[in-house]
């Protein structure tokens, strides 16, 4: 079997020109992979074009090499891409997961250059989706293209998995929980799984999860000279809100597993968003809504979360004559008129945070192989969320994180990723094919 020195021998470094070549075609899409329903529906099949035209001449079907390739496609023109090469030992396997090929929206004027063209400035490649997430679809397709050029003797084998719709994750069906369900990536679960989705070269451990709520409030409306005949919503909203996040945080304090994981912050509940129907400024509404979300790190249940938060509205409007009010007419209830204000508590669509096995062999080999490329290692934690992967570590993947773009430019204008971010990150993809043939 070949030596760690010579599979990273065989794969050496990332060519810089045949990257960027790919790079360039994969951004020349991104204007087709904006995900944004109803009017955005990503064609990830144009990224998968250029994806295959790399990958095919190094295929079992068309070009006579080791590359099992499987184009799966649950939505016309929305495909994924399961990629193979095969090792010599039945059940040792690595993979590559998480390559997007939709992107967020861009809105070309508001950049200082076209969101949809690749452009170079210095080491700086610039486009909609070089960070997140066609710069790691290119990157891994450059690893990919290597072992079907090179054919080393691996015991391991090694799969690449680019998926559709990340970007949308409340719509199903179409990219990997569809591949899961199907049980096409069942022999995944046999080895580390390496989701490439995160920025800065680091392994990231740790994950939130995050719950939307909006908390609209009723109240009665009424001239402002005449506060002691309305209930004011703004009021009650506002001492309602305290007393929600006071038990919040009573409930789920700062928890021990925080500091181990390396976590920002703990978990928190916070307002964002304030609307009312309008009116004059001598007018006190009859209405408002507040929205937030709550950020959870992964050791609380999101579930849980969420019913403890409909308790403390409950047991509010229940006992709202005991909520604190604000001067000496300010009410929630008019008893000579049956009135009472109340709040109504919704949810969005919540999404599970992830704590990475860190006693894991797979998490072992990414921190030594990023300190062998970048030169020094530290995970991290986020309480920004991810989707899908808490989703996967439940159907017992081996889940662990890693990404070579920016976060700073995650999702915003003027997005850009660094060549030598990625072409360090080839080295990481290089060192962990190497170690886990011993």
């Amino acid at each position: 079997m070949a030596s760690e020195s010579s599979v990273k021998a065989k794969l050496g470094d990332l060519n810089k020109d045949s990257f960027v070549s790919l790079l360039t075609k994969l951004i020349g899409e991104s204007k087709f992979v904006q995900n944004n329903p109803p009017d955005l529906i990503p064609e990830e099949d144009r990224v998968v074009k250029h994806v295959l035209d790399v990958l095919l001449p190094f295929s079992t079907k068309t070009g006579g090499g080791p590359l099992l390739i499987n184009h799966v496609t649950y939505f016309p023109g929305r495909g994924n891409l399961i990629v193979e090469y095969p090792g010599t030992v039945p059940g040792k396997i690595l993979s590559f997961v998480g390559c997007h090929m939709d992107v967020v929206t861009a809105n070309s004027n508001e950049w200082d250059f076209d969101p949809f063209t690749l452009s170079i400035d210095g080491d700086k490649l610039r486009g909609r989706g070089t960070t997140d997430c066609l710069g790691h679809v290119a990157l891994v397709t450059e690893l990919m293209r290597k072992l079907g050029q090179e054919k080393p003797n691996l015991k391991s084998t090694v799969v690449a998995v680019f998926i559709a719709n990340e970007e949308n994750s409340a719509i199903t069906g179409v990219g990997i929980d569809a591949l899961v369900k199907d049980g096409l990536l069942n022999k995944l679960k046999e080895g580390p799984l390496f989701w490439i989705d995160t920025a800065d070269k680091q392994p990231c451990i740790g994950t939130g999860g995050m719950i939307p709520w909006k908390l609209h409030v009723t109240g009665k409306l009424f001239h402002s000279g005449l506060a002691h005949k309305a209930i004011n919503p703004l009021e009650l909203a506002m001492e309602a809100l305290k007393e929600i996040q006071s038990r919040f945080y009573r409930d789920f304090p700062p928890h021990p597993q925080e500091p181990v994981y390396g976590f920002a912050t703990p978990s928190t509940m916070k307002p964002t968003q304030w609307s009312y129907p309008g009116g004059g400024i001598n007018q006190i509404p009859g209405e408002c809504t507040i929205s937030g979300d709550v950020r959870l790190t992964p050791f609380y249940n999101v579930k849980d979360v969420m019913n403890k938060l409909q308790e403390y509205v409950d047991d509010i409007n229940e006992n709202i004559e005991k909520l604190e009010t604000r001067g000496p007419v300010s009410k929630y209830v008019i008893a000579d008129e049956n009135l009472r204000g109340s709040l109504t508590l919704t949810f969005d669509e919540a999404m599970s945070g992830v704590a990475c096995n860190l006693d894991s062999r797979g998490f072992h080999v990414l921190c030594k192989a990023t300190e062998e490329a970048v030169g020094h290692v530290k995970p991290y934690s986020i309480t920004g969320s991810l989707p899908l992967i808490r989703e996967l570590q439940e159907e017992g993947f081996d889940v662990q994180t890693a990404g070579y773009g920016l976060l700073a430019t995650y999702h915003a204008k003027n997005e850009y990723c660094l060549f030598e971010d990625m072409w360090q990150g080839y080295r990481v993809f290089a060192s962990i094919i190497s170690q886990l043939e011993d």
